[in-house]
C-alpha cells in the first residue's frame, strides 16, 4: 500500500453537502485510490445514513469529538501510506486530488493553497492574519495557507506527531507547524474553493485556542524562539532604565534591577525548556 491513497472525510452535520461530495469522489477514475473513509463525528442529522449509501467506509463517533479527532480516527484506520483529507462541506474540488497526488513522491505533505481573495468570512480575516504572522515567526518560514482542509500526507510521518495535534480545528495548523519545524518537505499547490454548504462551526473561541496552541507547539519544538526575544527586550529596558542613574553615580533603581533579573531568569528558563524539548523530540525520531 506504499503507493496507494486513502481519502479521509471528517463530517459533522453535513447532510446538505456530503451526498454531492461523495457522488463526485466515487465517480472519479483514480487507479491509485484505495479507499474513501467518512468519519461521522457524532452528527445529529442524516450525514452517516447518506454516506452509507455510497461505496465508502463509514466510521461513527458516538459523540461530537472535534474535527481533529475525526481526522485522527481516519488516519489511524487508513491502510495506505498516503492519505488525503477533504472537507465534507463541498468547498473543495475533487479533481484537485489528482494535482496533489502528482507531488506525493517528493514531499511528506502537499497542501492545497486556497487562492481566492477571500475564502473566509470577513470577521475571521484579522484572526487568520494574526495566526499566520505568528506561525511564520515561529517557523521562520512563510506559510501560504496554514489551515487548508485539503492536504495529502504521508501517514508514517503524520503518526509521529499525531499525539501533539488537538482534537479541534487546529489539527491542520499543528501538523503544518510540526512538519515544517522538523524539516520535512511540505509543498503547496494552488486550488480554488467554493462557498461551503451549511453553517460553519468555527468560532472566535477557535481562533483563541489556536493562538494558545501555536504557543504550546513553539514551547515543544523551539522554546527559545519566545524566551530569547522576551529576555533581550526586558533586559534592554532594564539597562536603559538604570544606565543614567549608574552614570550619575546614583546606583541603580529597583525597577531596573528587577527587569535585568527577570531577563536573566527568562533566559535560564528558556535554556531549560529547550533541553526538555530536545529530550522529548528524541522519541519521535
Amino acid at each position: 500500500m506504499n503507493d496507494r491513497l486513502t481519502v479521509i472525510i471528517p463530517a459533522f452535520n453535513e447532510e446538505k453537502a456530503i451526498q454531492e461530495v461523495l457522488y463526485k469522489l466515487t465517480s472519479l477514475n483514480l487507479d491509485y485510490l484505495h479507499e474513501i473513509i467518512v468519519v461521522d463525528d457524532g452528527s445529529t442529522d442524516d450525514t452517516a445514513e447518506i454516506a452509507s449509501q455510497f461505496p465508502v467506509r463509514v466510521i461513527k463517533h458516538t459523540r461530537n469529538r472535534g474535527y481533529g479527532s475525526a481526522l485522527k480516527t481516519g488516519i489511524n484506520h487508513a491502510e495506505t501510506e498516503y492519505v488525503i483529507t477533504i472537507d465534507a462541506d463541498g468547498q473543495h474540488g475533487v479533481y484537485d486530488i489528482d494535482r496533489l497526488w502528482e507531488k506525493h513522491l517528493d514531499n511528506d505533505m502537499v497542501v492545497g493553497e486556497r487562492t481566492g481573495l477571500f475564502h473566509s468570512p470577513f470577521w475571521r480575516v484579522p484572526g487568520k492574519r494574526l495566526l499566520n504572522i505568528l506561525a511564520n515567526y515561529i517557523t521562520r518560514t512563510k506559510i501560504p495557507d496554514l489551515n487548508s482542509g485539503l492536504r495529502l500526507m504521508k501517514r508514517s510521518v503524520v503518526q509521529k506527531y499525531i499525539h501533539v495535534c488537538p482534537s479541534g480545528f487546529s489539527f491542520s495548523t499543528t501538523i503544518t507547524i510540526a512538519l515544517i519545524f522538523e524539516g520535512y518537505n511540505v509543498e503547496y499547490v494552488p486550488i480554488e474553493v467554493k462557498q461551503r454548504k451549511g453553517k460553519s462551526t468555527v468560532s472566535v473561541r477557535t481562533g483563541i485556542d489556536t493562538i494558545l496552541l501555536i504557543l504550546r507547539i513553539c514551547a515543544l519544538f523551539d522554546p527559545l524562539r519566545i524566551f530569547l526575544p522576551a529576555s533581550f527586550i526586558i533586559g534592554l529596558l532594564g539597562v536603559a532604565w538604570g544606565l543614567p542613574y549608574a552614570i550619575a553615580h546614583e546606583g541603580i533603581t529597583n525597577a531596573a534591577l528587577m527587569a535585568i533579573m527577570t531577563s536573566i531568569l527568562l533566559l535560564s528558563l528558556g535554556l531549560i525548556c529547550d533541553q526538555i524539548s530536545q529530550l522529548r523530540l528524541e522519541r519521535f525520531k
